[in-house]
């Protein structure tokens, strides 16, 4: 009863935290971008447009519901659901920070820590592309359909050099065990060599681009291009509907961000961060947070610096450049694992 109690609020706070995070990321994204274009970014709504957040939040939730006769009704309202739920879930098994014993009672900062960790990482962002692909074809429109069409295309192409960056960290954490673990929570505890660090340094980038059409974020937001499909598979959603799909690109950034800082950078170690204390899970925790803020700008600094692709250069890019990268460092990977481990 006690672990069920402690999973509640754990999931309760989990959730709050990540609705702030994507009110804030959007003003963070929107300075950020008005620093970049040598312009003022939101200043009106509050101190520095501090409110601004607030302010879009009640725009969206009162505009009026229109829902076009020509959707597949249903579908067409839990589409959204679909695509933010497991953006919402997928952290279940992330330790945000050190755990902490009081009264003789150790607590743990991931909600559940299970031995197959990574898999479900893995299925449950998968599970997000039926949500956009969902909407795309209910909407029952072309620009939405061929934006569905295009998410499943992308989403399928960059999964694979993703998965294989996945087998090669994992293949990592053999090192100096008897044998290797799924679990996130295990990763972040294990200590590793100097080297190691580097080692796992070197498939950051691959790393970094797959989330980025993972999330379709710029230069891979070729599902909602303006240009080409005028809004993409949101085309015929609005109002609270439209700012659902948002929230869900916003949110699955700041997922993939913390997945990213857990397995790349060491979550939430740190110097001063000491396991048993109090002041050890706030500092811990803090190192979390300045590593996904430091990550979330790298998402905002390419959506200011690179420019949008083609789509046959999108997937040519997948295919030809970034699934070769990442079997040749799993191959070299699985070498070094041989003759250290």
């Amino acid at each position: 009863m006690t672990f069920v109690i402690a999973a509640i609020i754990k999931s309760i706070a989990l959730v709050l935290l990540l609705l702030l995070g994507f009110a804030y990321l959007t003003y963070y994204e929107r300075k950020l971008l008005g620093r970049f274009h040598v312009r003022y970014g939101p200043n009106r709504a509050g101190p520095f447009g501090l409110l601004q957040p607030i302010a879009d939040a009640v725009k969206a939730i009162f505009k009026e519901e229109v829902i076009p006769d020509h959707v597949d009704k249903f579908i067409y309202i839990i589409a959204p659901a679909l695509s933010v739920i497991p953006a919402l879930v997928v952290l279940a098994v992330v330790p945000f920070a050190p755990p902490f014993t009081v009264f003789g009672y150790t607590i743990s900062f991931a909600i559940t820590d299970v031995n197959v960790a990574m898999l479900y990482v893995v299925a449950i962002t998968s599970i997000a592309t039926y949500g956009i692909i969902l909407g795309g074809w209910s909407s029952n429109n072309n620009y939405s359909l061929l934006g569905a069409l295009r998410t499943a295309s992308q989403m399928i192409s960059y999964e694979l050099p993703l998965g294989i960056i996945l087998i090669a960290i994992l293949l990592t954490t053999n090192i100096g065990r008897e044998a290797g673990t799924l679990s996130l929570v295990e990763i972040v505890d294990q200590s590793r060599p100097w080297w190691l660090w580097l080692w796992l340094w070197l498939a950051f980038p691959i790393f970094f681009i797959t989330m980025l059409a993972e999330a379709n974020r710029s230069p891979f937001d070729l599902p909602e291009t303006e240009n080409e499909l005028i809004a993409g598979f949101q085309v015929e959603y609005g109002g609270i509907k439209f700012a659902i799909f948002m929230m869900a690109e916003y949110i699955g950034m700041i997922t993939g961000s913390v997945i990213m800082a857990t397995l790349f950078f060491g979550g939430w170690r740190g110097p001063f961060a000491v396991p048993g204390t109090w002041y050890g899970v706030l500092i811990g925790f803090g190192w979390l947070v300045l590593k996904v803020i430091a990550i979330l700008f790298l998402y905002i600094w390419v959506r200011a610096s690179v420019p949008r692709i083609r789509y046959d250069q999108l997937l040519q890019f997948c295919w030809k450049v970034l699934t070769p990268l990442s079997i040749l460092y799993l191959i070299l990977t699985a070498i070094l694992v041989v003759f250290v481990a």
